[in-house]
């Protein structure tokens, strides 16, 4: 069994956690052992169990972000002792990047990271396919390690019979505490859920234009905070959209606006998605202004793929129910 080491920032705590989740069939078929400072137990020191569990472990995942290089703990202990190890031989070092930052010049830059071309996590349109990416680079990581033990060890391969022994400590998996969200974390998350949701149209647009020979797409960064989509339909404009970030005002809270004029102004808004927490995680909410919105979903909790999909299928509603 692999003892994984997780080097992480707290504001990361939720991929950390979702990237745990994907790791849960290693898990269960005995192949890992998964280990951050959240399973601290009461009475232990702080220092002395995450120093401890580092040295013990196999393979060290560096989550990378800009607040794990601004991490003083991060960067300058947990880091610098991973890269010790790792050029020593004792562990392997697999960095994950995921969120946009100036990861390359830093002592792993020099190492193979993951996702695939050091992509973040958080620029896929859908994240299960960034996390899969890690988790398949991690079974290749386990390989290795098991090619360095002794010939005389017995093999174990993926989905083998062979019943693994369980190590679990019995415990509850209902673990959440709620937590205080401030003003940086909702700026970061509208900034996030942009980035996301810019991402998911370019490359529903292109696909689009793909499957229907027809049909030609345009896609347009005007800059950091806005973008248009149009859709052409034998070289007619048959949908149109403009997406930003918008700023408070009397009438709205921080959020993502969607106007149907892909050269409008920022004062027309046909629909408007806010950044609400249910106490635990942040969430997208749609208001529903929108008369091609999906109903479905209006006053609901969106993730970043919920919140991508609803701008979506108010794009795609007019050309979806003939009205163009």
């Amino acid at each position: 069994m692999a003892t994984i080491f997780f080097s992480y920032s707290h504001r990361d705590e939720t991929l950390r956690d979702e990237l745990e989740v994907h790791l849960a069939m290693l898990k269960r078929q005995g192949f890992i052992e998964m280990w951050h400072d959240r399973r601290i137990t009461a009475g232990e020191e702080f220092d002395k169990a995450i120093s401890k569990n580092l040295e013990e472990a196999d393979i060290i995942l560096l989550l990378v972000s800009s607040d794990f290089l601004a991490s003083n703990y991060c960067y300058d202990i947990e880091m610098q002792r991973a890269m010790e190890k790792h050029e020593k031989g004792e562990s392997y070092i697999i960095p994950i990047i995921l969120r946009p930052c100036d990861w390359r010049s830093a002592p792993f830059g020099k190492l193979l990271v993951m996702p695939t071309d050091g992509k973040p996590i958080t620029k896929f349109p859908d994240k299960d396919d960034a996390f899969l990416e890690v988790v398949n680079a991690i079974k290749g990581t386990i390989t290795r390690l098991k090619l360095r033990q002794d010939s005389t060890s017995p093999s174990i391969s993926y989905g083998s019979a062979i019943k693994p022994q369980i190590l679990d400590i019995p415990r509850s998996s209902n673990l959440r505490i709620r937590k205080t969200f401030l003003d940086r974390d909702r700026d970061q998350f509208v900034e996030e859920s942009f980035e996301y949701i810019s991402n998911f149209f370019e490359n529903s647009l292109a696909e689009l234009s793909n499957r229907n020979l027809e049909v030609d797409t345009h896609f347009k960064r005007i800059d950091a905070n806005h973008f248009s989509a149009i859709v052409y339909i034998r070289g007619k404009k048959a949908t149109e959209c403009r997406i930003w970030i918008r700023g408070s005002s009397h009438l709205f809270t921080n959020g993502i606006a969607y106007s149907s004029n892909a050269s409008g102004s920022d004062n027309s808004i046909n629909e408007s998605i806010s950044i609400v927490d249910d106490g635990y995680a942040l969430f997208l909410q749609p208001l529903g202004m929108a008369f091609f919105a999906s109903q479905q979903n209006v006053n609901k909790l969106l993730s970043q793929q919920g919140a991508s999909e609803y701008f979506w299928d108010i794009l795609l509603r007019p050309l979806q129910q003939g009205s163009t």
